[in-house]
């Protein structure tokens, strides 16, 4: 690996306590954050359509005599977009205030339903990934932070904090938000408040496929880092066409890739899509460290 994206550099004056300031840019990724400063405003969505015939048939085999919590798609898809992020390290940076900055670590977060019900509360993961995890570790992980939230209904830091300022008087609050708004922008929000909050990730994942929704856009948001944001669908059989026009129906999974475009080139984006389709169909390489090198 070329540049390890969890590698903590000593801070220098103009780095922020979670991220490195990128000092070395060509002019075009100097400027292009000034004149469009706005996460929201650069958003660049990427549709991927996945064969998962490889994969479902290695979980049959990773899931016998597992009747607790097996693995799933989901947790496979987790650990490959964790392995982008240290193979792909410009997919770990993020803009704030027209700065460019390299995250300290590859972190992943997802909202965790308490019960599937109407009024079902969410809780919130995050996962602090480290460079020799495998699947088992982002399997345990993840397994661990379900049962906190599910099991022992417990509470977190930003849900915690967020339900807290939610019960103050309306003028109290507003003056909170924005603050916050105004720390966001400088990098300076308390940490314990944004411990668990998903949009200070390097990625956020939603499933929706387990709700019977198919993947699509998602946006990105003002608020936070987050910089790379992947929408899961449902599991499908569809055509899969070969070169002479014929197909084949074979299980499938489409994801929704919603990316901040002003962090790299079409080229960088197109690989870093091919590793992740690469990933997802030889899952085998989901049992190797995540900071180990991939042909694809």
């Amino acid at each position: 690996m070329s540049e390890s994206a969890n590698e903590k550099p000593r801070k220098r004056r103009g780095d922020r306590f979670d991220a490195t300031r990128v000092r070395e840019l060509d002019g075009m990724h100097v400027i292009i954050p000034r004149i469009f400063p706005n996460r929201c405003d650069n958003e660049a969505f990427i549709e991927v359509l996945l064969d998962i015939t490889n994969l479902e048939e290695w979980r049959a085999k990773k899931n016998e005599g597992i009747e607790e919590f097996p693995y799933s798609l989901f947790h496979c898809v987790v650990t490959a977009a964790l392995k982008v992020l240290y193979l792909r390290p410009l997919m770990n940076r993020f803009i704030c205030k027209g700065v460019m900055y390299q995250r300290d670590e590859c972190t992943a977060a997802f909202t965790v339903k308490k019960k599937f019900a109407d009024d079902g509360e969410e809780g919130l993961a995050f996962l602090h990934s480290k460079p020799d995890w495998t699947i088992d570790d982002v399997h345990e992980e993840i397994r661990r932070q379900v049962y906190h939230v599910r099991v022992k209904d417990a509470g977190d830091a930003s849900m915690d904090a967020i339900n807290s300022i939610s019960k103050l008087p309306n003028f109290v609050m507003s003056f909170i938000t924005w603050a916050c708004r105004k720390l966001d922008q400088s990098g300076k929000v308390p940490r314990s408040l944004i411990a668990t909050d998903p949009y200070y990730s390097s990625v956020l994942l939603s499933n929706v496929g387990s709700i019977k929704l198919d993947s699509g856009y998602h946006h990105l948001g003002s608020w936070g880092t987050n910089s790379f944001f992947i929408l899961m669908g449902e599991r499908k059989k569809r055509p899969f066409f070969n070169e002479d026009g014929t197909y084949e129906m074979r299980e499938s999974l489409q994801l929704g890739i919603t990316i901040d475009e002003r962090l790299a080139d079409g080229y960088y984006y197109s690989k870093t899509i091919r590793l992740m389709k690469k990933l997802v169909e030889c899952p085998e390489l989901l049992e190797r460290p995540l900071a180990e090198e991939v042909e694809y």
